[in-house]
């Protein structure tokens, strides 16, 4: 398709921690947004509070979009974008999900990447989490999905430290550092923030049609997996909290071959699924002139993806992995010894 891809930000955090007030302020500066929101229970009450607004709203009621109504956001995304093309509902220029705050976002990017019909018409742009200055290290500790909820995150964005001590802040903002050193935390205060920081965090920029490989992988800011022991000893600098969830990148010097990568990513799906949270790569591929953008979430490996061009004169090979309960090692080891497997010979090379 010509026409250009209508970017999504999917708004997630847990209970109370200031999504649809977030929500409130950002339709203020983007008009022309088409809202979809999940509520859970069979009367939704939060849409009542959104300010009017020039978009379209879509309600998903009686469950948790990322289980029971998961079915449903590709039928509305499907209506809307139609709805909009035959002048039925206003022209909207993006999209923003607001989910429940029990969600895993999982299955939602689940179905804004890899469903085709939703892929060819739209673009995951970013995944914005709100977290509860005062409450999230108690929902951290309790609920595993506000754990997920933070570690796929984009942005991550503390509401309410008007009312949190300089000290709980200091160590809620150290944990999430730890949970998902890519995402840069931004204090908001009453939902008031400049949309341009939050929802235009992907590969690519929609208001400038470039990419930024570094700004979204950021893996400068994840530990590198040469730095771990092999044994698995835990570093001194080990955190008290969530030792479950690690992040690491791995980088590869070498063009690599892509069916030694895509069979050791398959493998880690197939095995270790619930324990990858995120992955996100941009790969040299040999006998290719232009870089491989991979994204994988949980058992989902979307389909690859090339950019027009290289943005800059690195050509390494850069995967950042957010994991819980998998060894850094273990990633590495697999994508190198598949990728020599392949080279050498002993797996297939993929036709054409």
């Amino acid at each position: 398709m010509d026409a250009p891809l209508i970017p999504v930000s999917l708004l997630t955090g847990f209970l109370g921690s200031g999504k649809t007030t977030l929500l409130n302020q950002l339709i203020q500066q983007l008009p022309r947004t088409a809202i979809i929101m999940n509520e859970f229970g069979e009367i939704g009450l939060d849409h009542q509070l959104l300010q009017k607004t020039d978009g379209p709203l879509a309600l998903l009621q009686g469950g948790c979009i990322c289980c029971t109504v998961v079915g449903s956001l590709s039928p509305t995304l499907k209506n809307l974008f139609m709805a909009s093309s035959r002048g039925e509902i206003p022209q909207f220029e993006r999209v923003i999900i607001e989910t429940t705050g029990i969600a895993d976002p999982a299955p939602i990017l689940d179905t804004l990447i890899n469903e085709r019909w939703i892929a060819a018409r739209f673009q995951l742009n970013s995944v914005v989490t709100t977290v509860d200055a005062v409450l999230g290290e108690q929902q951290l500790d309790s609920y595993f999905e506000a754990v997920k909820q933070v570690a796929v995150a984009d942005r991550l964005l503390l509401t309410k430290t008007d009312l949190a001590t300089p000290d709980a802040i200091a160590a809620l903002q150290a944990r999430l550092q730890t949970l998902n050193p890519g995402a840069p935390i931004l204090t908001v205060q009453h939902g008031q923030i400049d949309a341009a920081q939050i929802l235009n965090a992907g590969l690519y920029d929609p208001t400038s049609k470039t990419s930024n490989v570094s700004q979204w992988l950021n893996e400068m800011r994840y530990r590198p997996v040469a730095a771990t022991s092999l044994m698995g000893k835990p570093r001194s600098d080990a955190p008290v909290h969530d030792n479950r969830i690690r992040s690491f990148s791995v980088t590869f010097d070498e063009p690599l071959e892509w069916m030694g990568i895509y069979a050791a990513l398959q493998m880690l799906l197939n095995f270790r699924a619930k324990s990858l949270l995120r992955m996100k790569a941009i790969v040299n591929l040999k006998g290719k002139d232009v870089p491989t953008v991979l994204h994988a979430v949980q058992h989902v490996l979307y389909p690859p993806a090339e950019l027009p061009a290289w943005p800059d004169d690195n050509r390494q090979s850069r995967f950042v992995f957010i994991v819980a309960d998998m060894e850094a090692e273990l990633v590495e080891q697999m994508l190198r010894e598949f990728n020599d497997a392949c080279a050498s010979g002993l797996l297939p090379s993929p036709a054409g």
